[in-house]
């Protein structure tokens, strides 16, 4: 073979051992937390998911019983290499394989894990010492998944906070922090090179709560609203949520990789707060939730994005009782701890044995020449009915 075919040659052995798979059907997931001593088995779980047709799912860990329970239902799953385990898996290439042996591959391909998320909010954290051994870690685990012929199958990030940004607002001024660059840098550099998105964790809820005062409540919440004008980018903006991706598309370009895709790992809204975080209602976690599923349904880009399609995991599955910090970290779930649904936006709760039958209508009515979805919800033998409205603003009770 000569030099010239030989050199051809290895290229596509390397180009092929870059293609990694998406890590996403369609444009919708949900985080599975269980920090909780209440929450339903991980085969109800699954039921649920299955049920609302949730094909995506992110675990903070690589529980046996949970990547047993997902086995054979065609949800893909992310798996977490904790925050905890990256010092070791950073000098030890060794145990980074023994855990991909022990936690990924025994595992597939019945349940299909296509992510593993080394790490958590390291960047721009606390803790500097994990900034650093960051991206060997990242790399001593796709290297193991590369030897076991894995690599092509299961994707490697590490999601980011907004911790990571100097600037977001408005959204072309989207920059990463002088601090932060020495490690994002090359962090990028070497997803860029495996095919990797940039993973980051947005909540308007948070920058609404620290900023009440100069941030509309329904820009928050996908509501109609005056929205922002980016002079830079002649964009309107009428939403947070795709103005905090912008802003990562923007800080990405600046680094120098405009190419790569943004995914969203993490966004959500709390039904409820300490008093100082009076937006945690139940009406507001469900219009942004409602609106958020439904934007993401269109399977749309952003303004500055329109032809990439915006894929979120929704933050979380369940109320978690378990959680430190503030009221709001325990109650950011679509479902409560036994498994109805903290509130309607469109999925079904599980129904325990001892519970009565719920019967759901779907009725169309036109009202003012709009026409408008409601849920009747009748409990067997109850004397109330509960009565939602499905709108362009989200799901209201009116009964």
């Amino acid at each position: 073979m000569g030099s010239a075919n030989r050199f051809f040659f290895w290229s596509l052995i390397i180009s092929a051992n870059l293609v990694t798979s998406s890590a996403f059907i369609g444009t919708y997931g949900v985080n599975y937390g269980r920090i909780a001593d209440n929450i339903p088995h991980p085969e109800s779980v699954v039921t649920l998911m299955k049920a609302a047709k949730i094909m995506n799912t992110r675990i903070f860990d690589a529980d046996h019983e949970v990547l047993k329970a997902f086995k054979g239902s065609g949800i893909e799953i992310m798996v977490g290499l904790g925050n905890e385990f990256l010092r070791e898996i950073s000098v030890n290439e060794d145990r980074a394989m023994n855990w991909v042996k022990e936690n990924v591959e025994p595992f597939l391909p019945g349940t299909r894990i296509v992510g593993i998320a080394v790490g958590n909010e390291i960047l721009g954290g606390g803790d500097q010492e994990l900034w650093e051994v960051l991206l060997p870690a990242v790399k001593n685990v796709y290297n193991a998944l590369d030897r076991l012929q894995l690599a092509g199958k299961v994707q490697v990030s590490s999601p980011h906070s907004a911790a990571v940004f100097a600037t977001s607002y408005p959204p072309s001024a989207g920059a990463f922090k002088e601090s932060v660059m020495p490690y994002m840098k090359p962090l990028l550099e070497f997803f860029s090179q495996i095919k990797s998105p940039f993973y980051i964790n947005t909540y308007p809820f948070l920058a609404y709560i620290s900023d009440p005062d100069h941030i509309d409540l329904n820009y928050a919440l996908f509501k109609k609203n005056p929205g922002i004008y980016d002079q830079k980018t002649n964009l309107h903006y009428d939403n947070m949520f795709e103005a905090q991706i912008d802003a990562s598309y923007a800080a990405l370009e600046k680094a120098g990789y405009e190419n790569m895709e943004v995914i969203v790992s993490e966004t959500g809204w709390a039904s409820y707060g300490d008093p100082n975080e009076a937006a945690a209602t139940v009406s507001n976690a469900r219009t942004y939730n409602y609106n958020l599923r439904k934007r993401l349904l269109k399977k749309k880009g952003t303004p500055y994005r329109p032809k990439r399609v915006v894929k979120a995991y929704v933050f979380a599955m369940f109320n978690e009782n378990l959680k430190p910090g503030p009221t709001s970290e325990r109650n950011f779930g679509l479902f409560k701890a036994d498994g109805s649904i903290s509130y309607s936006i469109g999925f079904t709760g599980l129904v325990p044995s001892s519970a009565k039958s719920f019967i759901t209508m779907k009725v169309w009515l036109r009202f003012n020449t709009i026409d408008v979805l409601h849920y009747i919800g009748r409990s067997s033998g109850a004397d109330n009915i509960v009565v939602t409205t499905e709108t362009d603003s989200g799901v209201e009770r009116i009964l």
